[in-house]
């Protein structure tokens, strides 16, 4: 028989009731996944690269930073310029990027926010509480051509 209050067999021994947590996809009551930071950060660096008018990610040190290991032979990192802080259940993230000129600047932001939300919501079943945005610089057109010319070498000998 089972007694209407406790929805139990007469006889079985009562338990305290667990604690109600609230079930996401990451947390069940079958098991917890975490997910790195590192992970999160790189699928936002990934997904504001995505957005076109974002120039380069990062602040000048690490722009900077990214172009000695490029000329080195190395790839540049796609978590350069964004941080993250990541809890059982949420995200925040802050992107430091340079846009191009032209571009108007809140829709550019606007749209890396929705994409950088869309992405990290979808791929880690996170719930993104903000997204801040730091424009550090402009990309002027041609600015490339210069910068190059100063990081190659100069010939030793002719």
């Amino acid at each position: 028989m089972t007694d209407v209050s406790t929805g139990k067999a007469t006889g079985e021994e009562a338990s305290v009731p667990r604690a109600r947590t609230k079930e996401s996809a990451l947390v069940t009551a079958k098991g917890t996944t975490t997910i790195d930071p590192s992970v999160v950060a790189k699928i936002a660096g990934l997904a504001a690269r995505e957005v076109t008018g974002v120039h380069e990610m990062g602040a000048g040190a690490a722009r900077a930073i990214g172009a000695v290991r490029g000329i080195v032979g190395g790839e540049r990192s796609a978590t350069q310029g964004v941080s993250v802080e990541v809890g059982e259940r949420q995200a925040a993230i802050d992107i430091d990027l340079v846009v191009d000129y032209g571009v108007a600047i809140p829709d550019l932001a606007n749209g890396v926010r929705k994409n950088v939300i869309a992405q990290i919501e979808r791929m880690c079943g996170l719930e993104v509480t903000e997204v801040n945005i730091r424009v550090d610089d402009v990309h002027l057109p041609g600015q490339e051509k210069a910068e190059e010319e100063q990081q190659r070498p100069q010939a030793r000998v002719e």
